[in-house]
């Protein structure tokens, strides 16, 4: 029985190293991923070294059973566990969790460091086609291959879209380093990638003004100094999360907020209640929270480094830094500048700006209808993958089985990490990433010891 894993970042090998751990002999197992952030991770391996982790170094284990693993690691002391460390640190702490792993198993592992492009039904269960013209054969296939990659900014004209002055995806190619020191930026979006974005030109002594553009405005809170005091829910709030009722559970909320030491706390005890919270809910429901609350919850929920923050806040006091709240109609190549026309949020007013660069910093895309990563434009072109209607993924079962574009399972095929956003909402962070990929990881073996009996069943009834 072989079983393939489609990318190796934190999903793709927090899974693997679960599958490896747990398969015995006549199971093969095969990690796919490109080779340049290969166990690591786009993530973690191709940050810099000025980028933190958004988590305390004692919560990043990458087991369920294991949560301070990368702390012990690392054999930190008391203290340096709740700091907020590189993120090419972790990248290291992975990679080396899955060749550990890989070395102690006794199923058969291949890791394959090739892109993969097409996934097809063939008999024995699916071929994997790789970007160097080869192919294989494997009965189940799990799809991880985390974020997709962003999609054109609305309104970019086209003389800007292959201009120089316009960064679609500001790590692409060392390209954020020939950014002029004085240059007058315009970076839109205004969460974890735009922060990313302005500490690394703060490192390299950018001088120019800045300017962050979002619908809200909104900047990620930050974690306070110490880990919050762990609260228990009280029955109001259980009932709404219980009922998949989002007013009710907002109105609980808002009336709990102000009675708690930390609002941290209160996001932190919502977490483990979530995923069946987002299941239960309804699709209009679902675009209704998208659509008016989506944006305040992910900066309370996605929480950024102190350190960070006060950067970012000493940026903003010296005016180099701007975050506005509004949205970018069009933006086009002028003769020696980038010509934005910006519409601020709550106003009618049309704003005409000038800039030297426009940097799209909108982060994490899971629109699978709109992609075009190659894999999952080909499955989706296939009929073998059905998009999200909200855009937050693949449709999936309860078991994390892909389902095809007539609405049926695809027997085999499976995913795990962000693309299931759709299915699990809370799906994008380590704790939820690593229980997801033991809960898989047994599914898959459980699966294949089934399949191998059924042979000797038959033969025994015959």
């Amino acid at each position: 029985m072989r079983i393939t894993i489609v990318g190796a970042g934190f999903s793709g090998s927090a899974l693997a190293s679960e599958l490896a751990r747990q398969a015995g002999p006549g199971v093969e197992l095969c990690l796919v991923g490109v080779p340049d952030s290969y166990g690591r991770g786009v993530a973690y391996g191709e940050a810099r070294p000025e980028h933190l982790l958004n988590v305390r170094a004692s919560d990043l284990g990458a087991t369920p059973d294991q949560p301070g693993g990368f702390a012990d690691w690392l054999n930190l002391t008391d203290r340096a566990r709740g700091s907020y460390l590189p993120r090419l640190l972790y990248g290291e702490y992975l990679h080396a969790q899955l060749q550990t792993a890989v070395a102690g198993s006794t199923a058969g592992f291949s890791q394959i460091r090739h892109e993969a492009i097409a996934v097809e039904r063939a008999s024995a269960g699916f071929r994997v086609h790789l970007a160097d013209g080869s192919d294989f054969v494997s009965d189940r296939v799990v799809l991880a291959v985390g974020a997709l990659p962003p999609q054109p900014l609305p309104g970019v004209g086209p003389r800007l879209a292959i201009h120089p002055s316009y960064l679609g995806w500001p790590w692409q190619d060392g390209a954020i380093d020939a950014i002029a020191p004085d240059a007058r930026l315009l970076i839109v979006g205004t969460g974890l990638t735009m922060a990313d974005v302005v500490v690394t030109l703060q490192r390299r002594g950018h001088r120019g003004p800045i300017v962050a553009l979002s619908r809200h405005g909104l900047l990620p809170r930050a974690h306070g100094e110490y880990p919050p005091e762990a609260i228990a829910l009280p029955p109001a709030v259980l009932q709404a999360l219980e009922t998949h009722a989002p007013r009710e559970l907002l109105r609980a909320l808002r009336t709990l907020s102000p009675v708690v030491a930390d609002w941290r706390s209160l996001i932190d005890a919502l977490r483990p209640h979530l995923q069946s919270f987002w299941h239960g809910m309804p699709t209009p429901q679902r675009a209704s929270f998208l659509r008016h609350l989506r944006s305040y919850w992910e900066v309370a929920r996605h929480r950024i480094a102190p350190q960070l923050a006060q950067e970012l806040q000493a940026l903003q006091d010296s005016g180099q830094l701007q975050i506005r709240a509004g949205r970018l109609l069009r933006a086009r190549r002028g003769d020696d500048a980038v010509e934005a026309l910006i519409r601020e949020r709550g106003g009618n007013t049309l704003r005409n700006e000038r800039y030297d660069l426009l940097i799209r910093a909108t982060g994490l895309d899971t629109d699978v209808e709109r992609s075009t990563h190659p894999l999952i434009a080909h499955l989706r072109e296939s009929g073998l993958v059905a998009a999200d209607p909200l855009g937050l993924g693949l449709k999936t079962s309860d078991r994390f089985e892909i389902l095809d574009a007539k609405g049926g399972a695809v027997r085999g095929l499976f995913a795990i990490g962000p693309l299931l956003r759709a299915q699990l909402w809370e799906i994008t962070a380590v704790p939820e990433l690593r229980k997801a990929a033991r809960e898989l990881a047994t599914q898959l073996l459980a699966t294949s010891s089934a399949a191998r009996a059924a042979p000797q069943e038959r033969a025994a009834i015959a």
